[in-house]
């Protein structure tokens, strides 16, 4: 394999840190070429014979984006096999395929954003585990090792070596390192003893950040507030009443059944309360929406390409209808119900005419490198925090020449602030929600009091400055 794209400084850190040894870590910030990295150690080991083949899996959205990216670097990608790893949660002729493959050919394993295995229990994370094992090379790559506590560290370097941290069970893990919950059956509530592994893992990992390695731009941060019409107001109330009553803090489901319930309503859906809650667009036509209508004058005040985020599908059609219909071809979407050929058409799209690419995070959150664009438009967000700086991450990162500009579209003194002030802060909105409300004395007087930003309306330049 000849690569034709020269290393960064701290890329050839790494490499020479982790060639030395067939299993490893890049813990590399996203934007700092975690996949160039990779490509280096992986044509080291096929030019000198090492390995035959690389097993490269990566989440299914982005695999023609990963093998364009590997394109940019080599002419050649015949021996790597890109493969989508959801498709090792269900797919047993995709399992039994890369098992043969790993039986056959000598395999260097790549696990691209090996947060998504995190997860000890599923099937994907014990299927890969097992294809680990065929393969005498393996390298995982993510921004960071650990997403909520150190407990994530288990499944993936399960999936490396289990002697590493010397566990072969999560059981004999957690009798070391997890703290339960007394009031919540199989609740984790801290880690323990994080020294030893931090310690473990160190001569096996390479960890960087942006601000490290790279002289990006600056990132500028503004909040457009938006409103609800009166009888979204009435909605939003009405439900929270409601679900107010149902809360049971030791629950953690009935906080995310009314979190949920409440920013659909102001995204502009209609909630319906029953055993499970379902939802139907508020307005008939989108334009009559507030939050639509306060993002065209957004988007009218800018003149250069813009990503925008949404939650909800629905939002991704209704703007990109609205937005088509001053121009055609201004918008372009990439969600989910779209086909792995249609989502690269509409990267193309963006990239050689379209102004706005309306995505959700799911999709567009990992992988995608869209740094010719320097705006992000936080149209709507959820309360992961981790998720939020991968999205911002597609603008933000090596390449980008130009300031990037964040904006966020929010509902003041509603749930919507209380999201934006807790991502601000890096917060996990439901564990900083049930910190404080335990507490508290008159727990339902102080959830209503919370939901509403009641006592507590803080400008949010202002909480992230």
């Amino acid at each position: 394999m000849t690569l034709k794209t020269e290393l960064y400084a701290h890329q050839i850190a790494a490499v020479e840190k982790l060639s030395k040894i067939k299993i490893g870590a890049l813990y590399m910030e996203m934007g700092t070429g975690k996949t160039r990295t990779a490509l280096e150690l992986i044509a080291q080991r096929l030019n000198t014979g090492k390995v035959d083949r690389v097993i490269w899996l990566c989440p299914f959205s982005v695999k023609e984006s990963l093998r364009r990216e590997l394109l940019k670097h080599t002419d050649d990608i015949s021996d790597i096999t890109i493969v989508g790893i959801e498709s090792l949660s269900s797919s047993i002729r995709e399992n039994v395929r890369l098992l043969e493959m790993a039986e056959k050919e000598r395999c260097f394993l790549v696990v691209d954003e090996s947060n998504l295995v995190k997860n000890h229990r599923t099937k994907r994370t014990s299927n890969i585990v097992r294809l680990a094992g065929k393969c005498p090379y393996r390298l995982i790559l993510n921004g960071t090792p650990i997403s909520r506590n150190e407990v994530d560290l288990f499944a993936q370097w399960l999936v490396l070596d289990w002697r590493v941290l010397g566990y072969k069970s999560f059981w004999s893990f957690a009798a070391n390192h997890v703290e339960w919950d007394d009031r919540i059956p199989g609740r984790i509530s801290a880690a323990l003893n994080t020294g030893y592994l931090v310690k473990k893992i160190a001569p096996y990992s390479y960890q960087i950040k942006k601000s490290e390695c790279l002289d990006l731009p600056s990132k500028t941060y503004t909040v457009e507030y938006a409103g609800m019409t009166s009888r979204q107001w009435d909605h939003y109330q009405s439900v929270a009443d409601r679900l107010l009553f149902e809360i049971d803090e030791i629950r953690p489901e009935t906080i995310y059944r009314l979190f949920s319930s409440l920013q659909s309503i102001i995204s502009g859906f209609r909630v319906f309360i029953d055993r499970h809650i379902t939802r139907e667009p508020f307005f008939d036509d989108p334009r009559k929406n507030p939050r639509v209508r306060d993002f065209l004058e957004v988007a009218d005040r800018i003149s250069e390409k813009a990503v925008v985020f949404c939650k909800y599908t629905q939002e991704i059609r209704d703007l990109v209808e609205v937005l088509n219909e001053k121009r055609e071809g201004t918008a372009v979407a990439f969600c989910g119900g779209l086909s792995q050929k249609e989502r690269q058409e509409n990267i193309e799209r963006f990239q050689n005419g379209a102004r706005f690419f309306v995505a959700n995070k799911a999709c567009a959150g990992y992988g995608l490198n869209l740094q010719f664009a320097n705006y992000a438009i936080f149209y709507s967000n959820d309360w992961d925090y981790a998720t939020r700086m991968q999205a911002e991450d597609r603008v933000h990162r090596m390449g980008q020449e130009k300031n990037v500009h964040i904006i966020d579209i929010c509902v003041s003194q509603s749930l919507d602030e209380r999201i934006l002030k807790c991502l601000y802060k890096k917060e996990n909105m439901v564990d900083s929600f049930k910190r404080n409300l335990d507490r508290q004395k008159d727990k339902k007087e102080y959830l209503s009091n919370w939901i509403n930003m009641k006592g507590d309306v803080v400008d949010a330049e202002t909480v992230r400055n």
